[in-house]
């Protein structure tokens, strides 16, 4: 449970404020000044003379007292309904007319009241006297005096609002003015300065207290006052649940990984939103010369396909990578084809394509092969591209076969580095040398863009109207465009401004066939796509829906899911279309789209700009969505209320429970969950459907993945 305690003077809007705070975390709200007032509207209705000139202090108490433990008084903790009560009738309006406002410091000044108080206040902060089944005990906002010395002095979160005198005057005169009240009512310049002497005979709400945070909001505006009271709250939450879930998996097996997670996760490290990368290293060679190998050694986990033949491709070429404390982007390569009749000429060419697109450049050779015509080809090409080399030896698996190297000084490419990509001998060596060449490089390839743009990559199959919709929202022909399939080739950058705002669109090459199918042209002009994908924040995935939805059209569409990029999905040329045809698209999009119906849908025109302008906001969406990052605290109170109303299905007599979880990332959101057992697939899809019910994530794919700890065995 989380207690909120916000102390400060009149006329800093405490009340408001808090209100809208426990609304924002549904947390149990409790105005401990109303209940002063409530004491104070009890003692004229009961004949207590509070105008005396020494009013009976005795007599007040005893009045007080009977009005909390004879069961006349109730007050609701909901925030959207905190009702007073006397006897069963509401006295809300009652307790704030300037009669019990301009008496209100007469019984509040009062030692022995305010003792009796206290302990009433203490009693419904812990629900132990009020219906504290409005926030199942997820929290409470407690706000008045004494609350953040005396009344909960161990509240997780102590706040004294603040503001200057001036201020505070002016908006009392406001509430005054708006409620209709007189400034007689207590509501006046003056009065706040009176009410602020009379109460600080007894209290002191003018400076914090040890380990009270001040917000002075003289300056800040409602929102931005709830602003940061909600950055308190949620830092609070965070430091609970760390102390909760740590103490929950102490019972638990878990990995230097897996406690650098979970501390990272409530600390600074948890709210990163992803490596800064000092360049792009390519790694570059002939068909099978271990090139993914040597990728999958880098990143330490099996990210790209390895077979023992020539020419076998992936669905990403593009991978965030760290070595020694430095991210770097790395970037895996097809296999140069150099024997093919016809190509040589053309493939160097397309090479040079690919390789501009890096920093640096790692080139792999085959140490049990040794040298050929290929290598010597591609390293011409390397060397036209001015880009900084640093060339590794794979294959060469013990230090008897370190000679192998040897022959290689000859392409003159600087010391050959003798690697085993497969046994990760030499790795280190080699990426010391690469990456200090990286840092030194001038940073032009294609994948560095202005940081401060949003990146946008246009994808979809060839002929769909990418190059015709980039056109249209800058307004001029910036690509060329052909009823030709396939007449872009290279990704094509251009800032393009978008109902007021700048955005880097990238026009991409149409996604044709599988990579294996592919050769020469079509092969890099395919590679290059990816990459710009890769590189890329939101992909626009086109559809032309005056032809029927192909495999390809969907695939595309995974590929960008499967690149984690917040995804918008276009219906061009959707004024082609009638009735039936309309009705045949809806069809397809409630069977073939299940995977994305997560993701925004815009039907437009790119030829005549029909229904462009609705692409700005659905674009940002999305991106606010992947942005987006869900505080530990909160996140783990959601599961816990979604596994307390829908456990996991028994299997095998276990039923596996959710221990823990966080966001370890965003952009995209990445979560990752801690359980006693595997969870079945239809259960994480049942999570990702309530994160998103709950949290939102419209435009941007979720990434869960679920870790398995066995319980510590008792020695």
């Amino acid at each position: 449970m989380i207690r909120v305690a916000i102390d400060g003077p009149a006329g800093v809007g405490k009340s408001s404020t808090s209100k809208a705070l426990a609304k924002y975390f549904g947390f149990a709200y409790l105005d401990t000044g109303a209940m002063y007032r409530a004491a104070t509207w009890w003692c004229l209705d009961q004949g207590v003379d509070l105008d005396a000139e020494q009013p009976d202090a005795d007599l007040i108490t005893a009045t007080v007292g009977r009005f909390f433990t004879d069961d006349h008084f109730d007050i609701s903790v909901n925030p959207d309904d905190p009702d007073v009560m006397s006897d069963g009738e509401s006295i809300a309006e009652e307790i704030r007319s300037a009669e019990v406002s301009s008496h209100v410091s007469v019984v509040s000044s009062i030692p022995s009241v305010r003792r009796l108080l206290i302990a009433a206040q203490r009693a419904f902060i812990a629900g132990e006297d009020g219906p504290d089944s409005f926030s199942n005990g997820a929290g409470i906002v407690a706000e008045g005096r004494d609350i953040t010395t005396v009344v909960a002095p161990d509240a997780e979160v102590r706040v004294l609002l603040t503001a200057r005198e001036e201020v505070r005057a002016q908006r009392r005169a406001a509430q005054s003015a708006q409620s209709g009240q007189s400034e007689h009512g207590g509501v006046g310049t003056d009065d706040v300065a009176a009410r602020d002497r009379a109460d600080s005979k007894v209290t002191n709400f003018l400076s914090a207290a040890d380990g009270v945070t001040t917000v002075d909001n003289s300056d800040l505006d409602f929102g931005e006052t709830l602003d940061v009271l909600v950055r308190l709250v949620e830092d609070a939450m965070e430091a609970q649940a760390y102390e909760s879930y740590a103490a929950n998996l102490a019972d638990y097996e878990l990995d230097a990984e897996d406690e650098s997670l979970i501390s990272g996760a409530f600390h600074e490290g948890g709210r990163e939103t992803g490596p800064k990368a000092v360049g792009v290293l390519a790694v570059v060679g002939r068909p099978n010369v271990g090139k993914s190998t040597l990728v999958n050694r880098i990143l330490g986990r099996r990210a790209a396909v390895v077979e023992d033949t020539p020419g076998v491709t992936r669905d990403r070429v593009s991978y965030d990578a760290e070595w020694a404390g430095t991210d770097f982007k790395l970037v895996d390569t097809g296999g140069w084809e150099a024997d093919v009749e016809g190509i040589e000429s053309s493939i160097a060419n397309q090479a040079e394509i690919a390789v501009q697109m890096a920093d640096a450049v790692v080139l792999v050779v085959d140490g049990l092969v040794g040298m050929t015509a290929s290598d010597e080809r591609i390293v011409r090409m390397l060397r036209k591209s001015g880009k900084p080399v640093t060339l590794a030896v794979n294959k060469v698996d013990s230090q008897a076969n370190e000679y192998l190297a040897a022959d290689f000084w000859k392409l003159g490419m600087g010391e050959p580095y003798s690697v085993s990509a497969m046994h990760g001998r030499g790795v280190g060596d080699l990426l010391d040398a690469a990456l200090d060449k990286l840092k030194k490089a001038e940073k032009t390839s294609g994948l560095l863009t202005p940081s401060h743009l949003r990146r946008v990559a246009l994808v979809g199959r060839p002929n769909v109207g990418k190059s015709s919709l980039l056109n249209r929202l800058a307004g001029e022909d910036r690509a060329v465009v052909n009823d030709l399939a396939g007449t872009t080739r290279d990704p094509v950058d251009e800032i393009v401004a978008v109902d007021g705002e700048d955005w880097l669109f990238i026009d991409t090459a149409g996604i044709k066939r599988r990579l294996h199918k592919l050769s020469g042209a079509e092969y890099y002009s395919t590679l290059r796509t990816q990459a710009a994908l890769e590189r890329s924040e939101l992909a626009l995935v086109l559809f032309d829906v005056s032809q029927p939805i192909s495999d390809q059209d969907l695939k595309v569409m995974s590929q960008a899911v499967d690149a984690g990029r917040a995804v918008v999905l276009v219906f061009n040329k959707w004024d082609a279309l009638d009735e039936f045809g309309r009705q045949r698209v809806e069809r397809l999009w409630a069977t073939e789209f299940d995977r994305v119906t997560w993701a925004q849908r815009v039907n437009l025109s790119a030829k005549t700009g029909w229904h462009t302008n609705r692409l700005a906001k659905a674009m940002r969406t999305a991106l606010d969505s992947w942005d987006k990052r869900v505080p530990t605290g909160k996140l783990n109170s959601f599961l816990g209320q979604l596994q307390a109303a829908h456990p996991h299905p028994l299997r095998g007599g276990k039923q596996p429970r959710i221990l823990f979880a966080t966001q370890a990332s965003n952009r995209p959101p990445r979560f990752v969950i801690f359980a006693t057992g595997f969870l079945e697939h239809g259960y994480r899809r049942y999570i990702e459907r309530s994160l998103r019910e709950e949290f939102g994530f419209e435009g941007s794919p979720i990434q869960i993945s679920v870790k398995i700890r066995e319980k510590k065995r008792r020695k």
